[in-house]
């Protein structure tokens, strides 16, 4: 029994709250995560809709493709420097997204943002910058993580100053300085908005928390 109160005291005495390592960590005071869940929380000019509880399906309306129309992304209500974002996504067979950050100017997103690629990539062996998982012209992913056209994946993104984290499924996809690894041409804004895609395919997404660091 002696050697036994030890620990169960050591054991009572710790925090009750656990942060994830993704998350946080010592130096760093975790404030709560905004939820992102009602279409309402948004701004776009896209197709988007609520389907269910705490999900947001994109169907674009006849005639739209491509992904040059900004203003139909899905347009988070602040711009973030640091932080760390969840969410769940959904892809249609041959779907594809991005989930941007750091946008500078809000007129052309893949010019003065990085894009993380939500793309149908499940199977596929060589894996680069432009498959799911890869930050678009900077850093292909580690693993090729995702699930299925029509289920649901986990990802987690953590951006803190220029080095990014991102996992998909409980999986590290990305672990990049991105000071370093971007293109000489496309600078790293210090703070900046964050969107999700419209690219003129079905897609879904739910659960959106967001907190800074």
């Amino acid at each position: 029994m002696r050697t036994l109160l030890p620990a169960l005291f050591i054991s009572l005495a710790l925090p009750l709250t656990i942060c994830s390592a993704e998350e946080t960590n010592a130096s760093e005071k975790p404030t709560p995560f905004t939820k992102l869940f009602k279409l309402s929380d948004f701004e776009t000019e896209g197709n988007w809709m609520e389907e269910g509880k705490d999900v947001l399906h994109l169907k674009p309306r006849e005639g739209e493709t491509g992904w040059k129309r900004y203003d139909a992304y899905l347009w988070f209500p602040e711009q973030y420097q640091d932080f760390v974002c969840r969410f769940d996504f959904k892809l249609g067979e041959g779907g594809n997204s991005g989930f941007y950050f750091r946008i500078s100017d809000q007129s052309d997103a893949t010019l003065h943002g990085f894009e993380i690629q939500l793309k149908d990539d499940y199977g596929k062996e060589e894996m680069g910058p432009h498959d799911v998982g890869g930050v678009i012209k900077t850093s292909g992913p580690k693993v090729n993580a995702v699930k299925p056209a029509g289920e649901w994946n986990e990802m987690i993104v953590r951006l803190k100053g220029s080095k990014l984290m991102v996992k998909l499924n409980d999986q590290t996809v990305q672990q990049v300085n991105l000071e370093k690894a971007r293109p000489a041409d496309k600078p790293l804004a210090k703070k900046g908005w964050i969107a999700i895609q419209d690219h003129g395919q079905e897609f879904w997404v739910r659960k959106i928390r967001i907190r800074e660091l």
